[in-house]
């Protein structure tokens, strides 16, 4: 968040039950934020503080305004009020508009802000105590407002927290309390010297999905067994190498995942060079051979390019796509990329994963409606708004947490639709789907996730609460008001990867349950 947003800046200090971090920036050019809206954060949060005042601006000083980012840094001392470890530093803004009006972005308000969060790392394991004061730093650098925690005074004996294994250690031996902490603390010193790889939130979220990774090596190690049983069936070499390929968007484990099974070759589609250093680290040190693993730079667009067979005759024994989109939406050209990939199998390989089941129900959701269209008829503040904005809605929303949306459930989940990455007979561009109300209201969207099936019966589910990708929802441009028992019929399209739904009243007779 830029400090020009607003005149006031307060914040204040909480925890997650299950924060996503994001590295450490080594450019002071990076945002030094990620943000959320804290009132849908999946667990909710704890305040550890009240909120504060980082940083005052008046925009009508303009010397002010051009000595900002020259100025020292601020340190404040804050009264800890709740005990936790310390995840976060939020902020947002409170913008005077003149002596009578203002407006707050904070995180109680109904606003369509979000709030600036800036990670906090090195207090990992570090619980905060009631009592205690923690010092944070704010300033101005580079158009950005900064936050960093240093420190923290407990019973008049102060803590860094910018240098953890040293201080920590010797603060674990003055006071007995903190001895525990203090040697779990320990581990936390790193290298500067080396390299820093940078990787973007959603990837991180990515790598601490375990279940993920967990039915993957399940998944490949099951299609191994199954490939080496049949080349030993046919008499042929079971030592022979199997060639995998992984061609998923951003940082991934799974070609490092199919290496630690043995004769394998994996190829890695990761392109950027301290990745890839990653990489190879991660196979050292847990003795995978180094020549188990390559790296697939073709730096090209093309999808023959990025899929073409290695240099050798040799056929993919698997090559895994990445299907969904954080955002939760289906990833463009999947089908042909699907397609291209069937055709360069070997005999009994697969690609993962295999198919995909979209589900979906009926939801009343004012917040989606809101979030999508202007509402009414009525002119805002006399300008007739509405009829020219709402011509170029999008009536998609992503990036939905489903746990934390405000909505009426009115069905049951019901499968929307399948697609099948290994079979293109069994895939269709449009079905219809009939859907029950449970209750009365007015449906105003379909929220939709995934069953993603990497191989037979193993499969994980996009709405997993452990799950590092969000849901998506169709919005209705007319909701559709139904009692408990109506049957709604939904099409469901699918046109270039792109599913689109709609929802009429369906007024045929219905079997009996």
């Amino acid at each position: 968040m830029c400090v020009v947003g607003g005149r006031t800046l307060p914040g204040c200090l909480w925890r997650s039950p299950d924060p996503v971090s994001c590295s450490s920036a080594p450019d002071d050019s990076m945002e030094p934020y990620t943000t959320e809206r804290l009132s849908r954060l999946p667990g909710g949060y704890t305040a550890l503080t009240q909120p504060f005042t980082a940083l005052n601006i008046d925009f009508n000083n303009v010397q002010e305004l051009e000595g900002l980012s020259s100025r020292p840094v601020q340190k404040v001392w804050l009264p800890v009020t709740q005990e936790g470890e310390l995840d976060a530093l939020a902020v947002w803004f409170q913008l005077h508009l003149d002596q009578d009006n203002s407006l707050s972005t904070g995180p109680e308000e109904d606003t369509c802000w979000e709030q600036a969060v800036y990670p906090v790392h090195a207090t990992k394991d570090f619980a905060l105590q009631v009592g205690d004061q923690l010092l944070v730093e704010v300033s101005c650098r580079d158009a950005y407002l900064r936050l960093c925690s240093v420190a923290v005074l407990r019973n008049g004996h102060e803590i860094r927290l910018d240098k953890p294994a040293q201080d920590l250690m010797e603060s674990g031996a003055n006071q007995n309390p903190e001895a525990q902490l203090c040697s779990a603390l320990a581990s936390l010193q790193t290298d500067h010297n080396k390299d820093i790889c940078v990787l973007e939130s959603a990837e991180l979220a990515l790598l601490n999905n375990e279940e993920y990774h967990g039915s993957f090596q399940t998944a490949v190690t099951k299609l191994f067994s199954q490939l080496n049983l049949a080349n030993q069936s046919k008499k042929q070499d079971s030592s022979e190498l199997l060639y995998v390929l992984d061609v998923s968007e951003g940082f991934s484990l799974l070609s490092l995942i199919a290496a630690s099974q043995g004769h394998v070759k994996a190829y890695s589609s990761v392109e950027k060079n301290k990745q890839q250093e990653v990489l190879k680290r991660l196979a050292r040190s847990n003795n995978i051979p180094e020549e188990s693993l390559e790296f697939w730079l073709n730096g090209t667009e093309d999808d023959q390019g990025v899929l073409q067979r290695p240099s050798t005759e040799k056929l993919w024994s698997a090559i895994m796509l990445d299907c969904v989109e954080t955002c939760g939406l289906i990833r463009q050209k999947l089908m042909e990329k699907a397609s291209l990939a069937r055709c360069l199998l070997e005999k009994g390989g697969r690609i993962f994963p295999e198919r995909i089941i979209v589900h979906g129900l009926l939801v009343e959701s004012d917040m989606l409606l809101l979030e999508s269209a202007v509402q009414g008829q009525e002119p805002t503040l006399g300008f007739n708004i509405a009829p020219f904005i709402n011509q170029f809605t999008v009536p998609v929303h992503v990036f939905l947490d489903f746990s934390t949306l405000q909505c009426k459930h009115l069905s049951e989940t019901v499968e929307l639709f399948v697609l099948d990455l290994m079979d293109t007979n069994a895939n269709y561009t449009t079905r219809q789907v009939k859907v029950k109300a449970t209750s009365a209201g007015r449906v105003t969207a379909i929220p939709f996730w995934y069953d993603i099936y990497l191989y037979e019966d193993i499969s994980v589910s996009t709405l997993s609460r452990h799950s590092h990708w969000k849901q998506a929802a169709v919005v209705l441009q007319e909701p559709l008001e139904v009692k408990a028992g109506d049957w709604v019929c939904l099409t469901v399209n699918l046109h270039k990867s792109t599913i689109s739904i709609s929802a009429q009243p369906d007024n045929q007779p219905q079997p009996m349950d």
